[in-house]
């Protein structure tokens, strides 16, 4: 049985390094990156999104 308190295992592939630093980025906890709010709202190159976490535990981003 999987232990859901563990820490997440992410992949050492080159898709995971930061271009810029060339260094692995520490990933962000959505329980972090929420705060208790089911939606936040993202700025990326002048255009704004909604993260929204759903009941079922899903992340849906739209513009």
């Amino acid at each position: 049985m999987e232990n859901l308190n563990a820490p997440a295992q992410f992949p050492t592939s080159d898709a995971a390094l930061d271009a810029d630093a060339g260094q692995f980025e520490s990933p962000i906890r959505s329980k972090d990156l929420f705060n208790e709010r089911s939606c936040v709202f993202i700025e990326h190159e002048g255009m704004i999104y909604a993260l929204r976490a759903t009941r079922a535990g899903k992340l849906i981003l739209t513009k």
